[in-house]
């Protein structure tokens, strides 16, 4: 039988990501003994006090057991720990070497949505690819610059360790970690009952980009800004370099630095972005929508897109366009 613990944080933390995951993985508990077989997981609630009040002083969680009392644990959950994140390491930065020793005893550890900065806290995750909620990727990048963060998955998995994009995405973190402890059947099942899409591998169609500002370099900032404003028109990193000043390989390094994209990647992105609202709020067809942003090529188009948002312009309009939803 696997030992499970699941993290109780102190402050503000995901009661859904804590509640959700103790019920599904008992759930895979029935299954198995309806089926004859012993239960898989001990499921325990960790945390650092008897009672752990939420700030809202609305709930209560009380572990199972204290961390200073669980000697050895298979399977480690931590859940989104919301507000500033350094105060939120360092009000349980007790549970930082235990994490460490148990991992390093042979525990495997998951994290949830931004559960991914108190892991991140650790250390473990320093040359790893992980993920974190997209609306926190660069926040993340800057906190953990060792740590390799990817925003298009849902999931990932690292010798051991695993991290889930934003917010209800770690169900399917879960049900991928029931499919190799419990098997395929059992993952079906448990999808079926809670009704989780058992496959879906991507967060990329629910990114919105916002433009990446967290940064003190003014000639990239105004790059961006006027690539936001005039992305209808052709942009080239020559053109942006010669208006700043620059050189084109100072420019590019810079824009690179600052916001994680090279001036290609950004021009792109913020084109696609204009185009999902197209997509989402009217009913152009994809050569008006592509026209709209400043793409002259189709391909071009539709393969910049898809690759972006992990679906072709028709799938991501047919799944968001509130008109055309309601109108089949």
């Amino acid at each position: 039988m696997k030992h499970v613990s699941i993290l109780i944080p102190r402050g503000h933390t995901s009661l859904v990501n804590i509640e959700g995951t103790h019920q599904i993985l008992s759930e895979v508990n029935s299954l198995r003994v309806e089926r004859g077989n012993t239960p898989l997981f001990k499921i325990q609630l960790v945390g650092l006090s008897k009672e752990t009040d939420q700030p809202s002083g609305l709930f209560t969680v009380k572990p199972d057991i204290l961390v200073k009392d669980v000697a050895k644990t298979d399977l480690i959950f931590i859940p989104a720990l919301h507000g500033d994140q350094k105060k939120a390491a360092e009000l349980n930065s007790e549970f930082i070497p235990w994490i460490i020793k148990q991992y390093n005893g042979g525990a495997e550890i998951a994290s949830f949505c931004i559960g991914s900065f108190f892991l991140g806290a650790t250390g473990l995750l320093d040359g790893k690819q992980c993920t974190t909620h997209w609306r926190f990727v660069n926040e993340f990048r800057n906190m953990f610059p060792l740590a390799n963060v990817v925003d298009d998955k849902i999931m990932t998995e690292s010798n051991g360790i695993y991290t889930s994009g934003g917010a209800y995405s770690y169900l399917n973190l879960i049900i991928y970690l029931i499919e190799k402890y419990a098997g395929r059947d059992i993952a079906i099942l448990i999808s079926k009952a809670f009704m989780i899409d058992i496959d879906r591998v991507s967060q990329s169609p629910f990114i919105i980009f916002q433009g990446q500002k967290g940064h003190d370099d003014e000639p990239v900032k105004k790059a961006q800004e006027f690539i936001e404003q005039n992305y209808q028109e052709k942009i080239t990193v020559d053109q942006l370099a010669t208006m700043h000043a620059l050189s084109r390989r100072n420019l590019e390094r810079r824009f690179k630095r600052a916001t994680a994209n090279t001036v290609t990647e950004y021009i792109q992105r913020v084109k696609i972005e204009a185009a999902k609202k197209y997509f989402e709020t009217k009913r152009e067809n994809i050569n008006e929508v592509m026209y709209s942003v400043g793409y002259a090529d189709t391909k071009a188009f539709r393969t910049t897109f898809k690759k972006i948002t992990g679906l072709s312009p028709i799938q991501y309009r047919n799944k968001y366009n509130r008109e055309l939803a309601y109108s089949n």
